[in-house]
């Protein structure tokens, strides 16, 4: 099976980003994808959240979500959708991915568990908390490329995550991601290949890249890597779509050959002498 990747410099209009979305759709069809994994933020990237607030709406009336299960039924194709900024009947913000199939029926949702409040050296700070709610379930669909785990960007650091993800069947982890470019040089290659090898799964993390509206600068690099951690490919630093095929056979092999389930036990109570 064939999965494709899109790289965008998602921004601060919705309407521009569908666009991008549904482009993305066509040309995944066309290049014989059976499914499309998009980034985190994938509708509306925006850090002013005081303007950002006019765009995030209900899942119901979200346009961008609308959009792409339109061109998805059009085109037949599964889509991963990284995610949506959506607005809570609590009047709270949702990070929320998808999974929507060749129908354009949504077939899973996904928010997003571990939110992104750090400061980094640069002088960078985020506070995802401050707007959004997490999420509180691990989640795995079943799709053409197998079963599917979801997860989003700052997940990636949670191993334990994967580890139930895995338990539960999933042969892909799909991490959608807007990753800042000091932690992107520094851990984004090294995670993502550490989450495949952990867990014997193929790894398609669909990357926000480049210089945003917003002000913002994303890594890019997004990436699909195989369940032995090689690297099947790296978008580098430029928007665009690959196409990477995908045998699950070595998920097996790969789990055969390092049985960790097998060999995982219970850990005991740490002590201190």
């Amino acid at each position: 099976m064939r999965a494709a990747l899109l790289q965008m410099t998602g921004g601060i209009d919705p309407a521009a980003n569908a666009v991008t979305l549904v482009e993305a759709i066509g040309r995944a069809a066309d290049g014989g994808a059976a499914m499309l994994f998009t980034p985190e933020m994938s509708g509306l990237l925006d850090r002013d959240r005081a303007r950002a607030a006019a765009s995030i709406v209900a899942e119901d009336d979200d346009p961008v979500l609308a959009a792409v299960r339109d061109a998805a039924a059009r085109a037949g194709l599964w889509v991963s959708l990284g995610s949506l900024a959506l607005r809570r009947p609590d009047g709270r913000y949702a990070n929320r991915g998808f999974v929507i199939d060749g129908s354009g029926t949504i077939r899973a949702r996904y928010d997003k568990l571990h939110l992104f409040d750090v400061d980094l050296p640069t002088g960078e700070s985020w506070r995802e908390s401050a707007a959004y709610a997490p999420g509180d379930a691990a989640l795995v669909v079943d799709t053409p490329l197998g079963r599917l785990g979801l997860s989003i960007c700052y997940d990636l650091r949670f191993a334990d995550l994967y580890r139930v993800l895995a338990d539960a069947g999933a042969e892909m982890l799909a991490i959608p991601a807007a990753f800042t470019r000091p932690t992107g040089a520094a851990h984004w290659e090294v995670l993502m290949r550490a989450r495949a090898i952990e867990t014997g799964s193929f790894v398609l993390a669909a990357a926000q890249v480049g210089e945003h509206a917003d002000g913002r600068a994303t890594w890019g690099h997004s990436l699909a890597v195989d369940p032995w951690g090689r690297v099947l490919a790296d978008m580098g630093d430029a928007p665009g779509l690959a196409l990477v095929d995908i045998d699950r056979a070595p998920v097996a092999d790969a789990r055969a050959r390092i049985p960790v389930p097998a060999h995982r036990r219970a850990i005991p109570a740490v002590t201190h002498q």
